[in-house]
Formats: structure tokens, C-alpha cells, sequence
């Protein structure tokens, strides 16, 4: 896997709708741009090789990043995958969308819920969204919330961002019931 940077975000929120946060809420995101294991091979009718050869890979080297990053207990997380102009979205997918690199990330997390995901092909600079999701259960309401994320240089038309984010919380001031409540 050629890794060409590696990218760390923190965020932290202290103050919400006129109030102060508290606890703190912080997110944490770590991205990895790497070379498209597909790129100039035209249509590759099985990603099987590749998704072998660096989805665990990737796992293992974002997984303790953003915990570490994150700096206490994730309640929240999600993955994203942004292929190059020169790639397909089905390449960022095939390295996000498996056992072998989530399963990185819900063990170091102590995680039971599948990570929620964006993919999608842009230019260098992109600016996406990374949804999050609680943890162990995906149906509560407090922890729906999203990180924005841009890499001024990534990924290039041949490469991959693959990302990772986690909070320690929920939406600072969420005041929605629970989904229990309307059923």
C-alpha cells in the first residue's frame, strides 16, 4: 500500500446555541490518501486482489490513529472513502465496505453497529461529509451528526482518501426524543 500522507482532524466544540458544552464534545478524523490499487487498469471486473492486499491494511493503520486523535471512549463513528477523477466510486467502496477494514475500527472501539459511510469520486479538495453513528446502536437520535472534512490536495485523479472519524459524543444540546417515542 503507498501511503502518500496521512491527515489528522480535531474538532471541539465548547459552545452550542447559546450555552456551554459539557461535557466537551470532540471528533476526531484520520485519513490516509493512497494510490489507487486500480488506477489505469481500466475496468477490473474483480476487486477481490486489491481489497485483500490493503482493506486490512488501511484498517489497521486508521483504527488506533483516530482513537488516539479522539483522545477518550468513541461513542460515535463512521467511515468515508473519496476516490480520485481517474477511479471509480466502486474502488473507494470495495477498501471501506468489508469486514477486513471495519472490523479494525468496531474492535478498537469496542463497536457492535455497522459504520455509516460516504463514497463518492472528487477532484483534490473536495469537501465531504462523514455521517456518525452511536456505536452499539444505531436508532439513537443524539449521536446522528456529521463531520466535515476537506484535504486541499486530495485525492489526486490515480488516488484514494480512505477516513475514520469518532466523537466522544452526541450532538452538543441534542434535545430530540428517542425513536422509541413515536412508535
Amino acid at each position: 500500500m503507498n501511503v502518500r500522507k496521512l491527515v489528522t482532524l480535531v474538532e471541539e466544540t465548547r459552545w452550542e446555541g447559546g450555552r456551554e458544552v459539557d461535557p466537551v464534545a470532540r471528533v476526531a478524523v484520520v485519513a490516509a490518501v493512497i494510490e489507487n490499487p486500480w488506477a489505469g487498469q481500466g475496468f477490473v471486473e474483480d476487486l477481490a486482489p486489491g481489497i485483500d492486499a490493503h482493506a486490512s491494511d488501511l484498517g489497521k493503520l486508521l483504527a488506533p490513529r483516530v482513537l488516539e486523535a479522539l483522545g477518550g471512549q468513541a461513542e460515535a463513528y463512521g467511515k468515508a472513502g473519496i476516490v480520485g477523477l481517474d477511479g471509480e466510486v466502486e474502488h473507494a467502496s470495495a477498501l471501506i465496505h468489508t469486514l477486513k477494514f471495519g472490523d479494525h475500527f468496531r474492535s478498537a472501539a469496542a463497536a457492535t453497529t455497522l459504520l455509516p459511510a460516504v463514497e463518492k469520486r472528487a477532484r483534490a479538495g473536495a469537501t465531504f461529509d462523514i455521517p456518525l453513528k452511536h456505536v452499539t446502536d444505531a436508532t439513537i437520535r443524539s449521536h446522528h451528526q456529521s463531520v466535515e472534512v476537506q484535504v486541499s490536495d486530495a485525492p489526486h485523479a490515480g488516488e484514494i482518501l480512505i477516513a475514520l472519524a469518532a466523537a466522544t459524543r452526541g450532538r452538543p444540546q441534542q434535545r430530540l426524543a428517542p425513536l422509541s417515542s413515536e412508535q
